[in-house]
């Protein structure tokens, strides 16, 4: 039987998503563990997407298969029981052998936080980017517009990234703030390593007065990371949601982060 799960992990104490040959502490290693053992079998998981160290999701999809009987809520309970507090199953029910977490995948949303105040905090160091100076709104806004549609995202791609195409299609950007807090979500078919943090640091460029507006646009021309913005922090950075075809039938698409909504 083929299942599917929707986790929640706080990315601070992990080496990112991915197992590693070497022993790190990382989500996919943990979820492993913990399926195994309830399962009594060895289980391997597939994921929609993978993230780096220090990023946090609040909806991460996987599958994996199994023969062990279980209901879907021993799945999520008994799962959680063998998981430490800083990883949660939100729910886990069966799928068609179809179904594939990363190919069947129609979409992926992101949200990045940043704390916009002279001093940092000490309570959300772990949870936000923290930007001293302070940004323009309007600026950022206008700016994150020339990343909708199909483009070459290769200025905002990590150096080390496997991806076969830097081309993606981002189907929304949209930016808000209230109080000392910016932030801002973005959705595409697919993401590269590094592209959302690597946008952050462009829009904060722009935001601060540093770049014009229109340095978002010239970026995605020249398609040359050497000529875009630091890596902005992972600390920020949240997988919020991944979208697949109704037939399906998956529960809700995105988990939002309850402080910082419109």
């Amino acid at each position: 039987m083929r299942y599917s799960a929707c986790i929640e992990y706080d990315g601070t104490n992990f080496s990112g998503w991915q197992r590693q040959k070497h022993y790190v502490r990382t989500v996919q290693e943990r979820l492993e563990k913990a399926i195994s053992k309830l399962a009594n079998e060895d289980i391997a998981i597939v994921t929609a997407g993978r993230t780096d160290a220090g990023v946090h999701a609040t909806h991460q999809i996987i599958h994996f298969d199994s023969k062990a009987e279980r209901t879907d809520f021993a799945w999520c309970r008994g799962t959680n029981r063998f998981l430490d507090q800083d990883v949660r199953v939100h729910w886990v029910q069966p799928v068609a052998k179809e179904f594939h977490a990363r190919f069947a995948a129609q979409s992926r949303s992101y949200r990045f936080i940043i704390h916009n105040k002279a001093i940092a905090t000490a309570i959300f160091r772990n949870y936000t980017s923290h930007e001293f100076r302070e940004l323009s709104i309007e600026k950022m806004q206008e700016a994150g517009q020339y990343l909708i549609g199909e483009h070459d995202f290769s200025s905002f791609r990590a150096a080390g990234c496997q991806a076969q195409s830097p081309v993606r299609t981002m189907l929304q950007f949209k930016l808000n703030a209230k109080d000392e807090w910016v932030w801002f979500d973005v959705k595409a078919n697919a993401f590269l390593q590094h592209m959302v943090r690597n946008i952050a640091g462009a829009l904060i460029e722009v935001g601060t007065g540093k770049r014009d507006v229109d340095w978002i646009s010239h970026l995605l021309k020249i398609c040359d990371r050497t000529k875009g913005s630091i890596t902005a922090s992972p600390n920020g950075l949240y997988l919020t949601g991944v979208e697949y075809p109704v037939e399906f039938s998956l529960p809700s698409n995105t988990k939002s982060i309850s402080y910082w909504s419109e």
